[in-house]
């Protein structure tokens, strides 16, 4: 499997600076090992330093070749697009990579393991990052029992921020000398970590349990962040349940991308409500009528990517004044605001 001084070379054809490209900008952002090149022959010669809002230094190639001259020795497929369907169009690109000798990363829904065990040398291995590795048993809400604080980030869409959110805290809650700990529940939170649940890739009967044996693996860590999935408002999501009822969470953070009124293509029909609707419905759902504690969003992580510094901090003092909660880009302006709240509460 991936050893953390591998060189790693990330196929983004087409896809560099669209939304499906997100598992490319995670390991970008969060990836340990060296990244040595971005596959992308429609911007060849840029950097991503230069075209992309991360401070990490790598240049974009026209092909594999150019990926292997620079040292590759892992090929990460950088799309997670919806539905987790490999393009096939792909396909040429990864034989040409397994017989060349690379290994593969694969965040998407297609084995290729399988497809490609009698082409892999010794030395090659295929990382399906989203193959479960254990059956849970029926989740019990058993971590009401632990003495802890699990945060949960909740969003108004699809890619709105919960790894990115989850992940800028759990470090900012190590810095600040707190025993912390990250639950990827997703393919980029695992690739990115090495650890976690692929939470959509299990039978909804066994997805609560999933997550509770997971939050119950960490119950010695004083902070839990839980990696946040899907959104209510979606309606081709099922993860935002099994997440609450699975880790039982103390604290929901809510994600939302400033440039937003309406959810991603293809179901741009769908109208985000006000913030604080939002909020009200998450915090509603989670406990239940009673039946679980009551769990409050603490403050908001707001995506302002889109947008300029100045318009940027417009939407975050808007938010906070609307919704009388700590707002923040955790990015771009850093966590602090709402791992103090986290802390207060």
């Amino acid at each position: 499997m991936l050893h953390s001084s591998s060189k790693v070379a990330i196929y983004m054809e087409g896809h560099l600076f669209t939304e499906n490209g997100k598992m490319g900008y995670g390991a970008l952002r969060y990836l340990p090992n060296p990244i040595v090149a971005v596959i992308d022959s429609e911007n060849t010669g840029k950097n991503t330093r230069d075209c992309l809002p991360i401070n990490r230094s790598v240049p974009v190639v026209d092909n594999l070749d150019a990926a292997i001259f620079h040292g590759a020795e892992v090929l990460l497929l950088g799309i997670a697009n919806s539905g987790g369907k490999i393009p096939e169009s792909w396909f040429s690109i990864i034989d040409s990579a397994i017989l060349k000798g690379l290994s593969i990363i694969n965040g998407l829904h297609d084995e290729l393991a399988i497809k490609y065990k009698n082409s892999l040398a010794s030395n090659q291995w295929i990382w399906d990052v989203r193959i479960p590795q254990f059956i849970p048993q029926i989740a019990t809400g058993k971590a009401l029992k632990i003495n802890n604080k699990r945060i949960l980030c909740v969003g108004t869409d699809m890619a709105s921020g919960k790894m990115t959110t989850s992940l800028e805290l759990n470090e900012w809650a190590k810095q600040n000398k707190i025993k912390s700990s990250f639950i990827a529940t997703g393919q980029i939170g695992i690739t990115v970590t090495g650890n976690g649940i692929p939470l959509d890739a299990y039978k909804l009967d066994h997805a609560c349990g999933a997550v509770e044996k997971i939050v119950m693996e960490e119950s010695k860590s004083d902070w839990v962040f839980i990696e946040g999935q899907g959104s209510l408002l979606h309606p081709g999501s099922s993860a935002t349940l099994p997440l609450m009822r699975g880790s039982c969470p103390t604290h929901l953070i809510l994600c939302h991308r400033a440039d937003l009124t309406n959810l991603r293509p293809p179901v741009e029909h769908v109208k985000i409500p006000n913030l604080n609707e939002v909020i009200e419905l998450n915090e509603s759902l989670v406990k239940a009528c009673g039946v679980f504690p009551e769990t409050k969003v603490v403050g908001i992580s707001l995506n302002t990517v889109k947008l300029d510094s100045v318009s940027a901090q417009k939407a975050i003092d808007f938010w906070e004044s609307e919704t009388n909660l700590p707002v923040t880009d955790v990015v771009r302006f850093g966590p602090e605001k709402i791992g103090v709240a986290i802390k207060n509460s």
